[in-house]
């Protein structure tokens, strides 16, 4: 729950400041870093070969492109889809 509050803050810093914004994560063995983007086109450039979802920062759970909340939470951010699943993030199961 702080890491998520933590997440929202750093994402409203970094919405102000307009700099891309890397959130490490530490729960697993070997650290893994998060790529949080305010663009898909920014997103894509970083993962070319991925796919971009849009990760509600607040509950770790991320919408594919033509969902309904994709781009569309208060808290979140573009990322690639296998930094999220590697940092412990999960796809939407009511496929909204």
């Amino acid at each position: 729950m702080i890491v998520r509050l933590a997440a929202s803050f750093v994402i409203a810093t970094w919405l102000v400041l307009g700099s891309p914004i890397i959130v490490s994560s530490t729960a697993t063995s070997a650290p893994m870093s998060l790529h949080l983007f305010t663009s898909e086109p920014a997103a894509q450039k970083h993962c070319p070969k991925d796919e971009v979802v849009w990760l509600n920062t607040s509950s770790g759970i991320y919408h594919e492109k033509g969902m309904r909340w994709y781009g569309n939470t208060r808290h979140g951010a573009y990322v690639c889809r296998k930094e999220a699943d590697a940092a412990g993030d999960r796809d939407t199961r009511n496929g909204q």
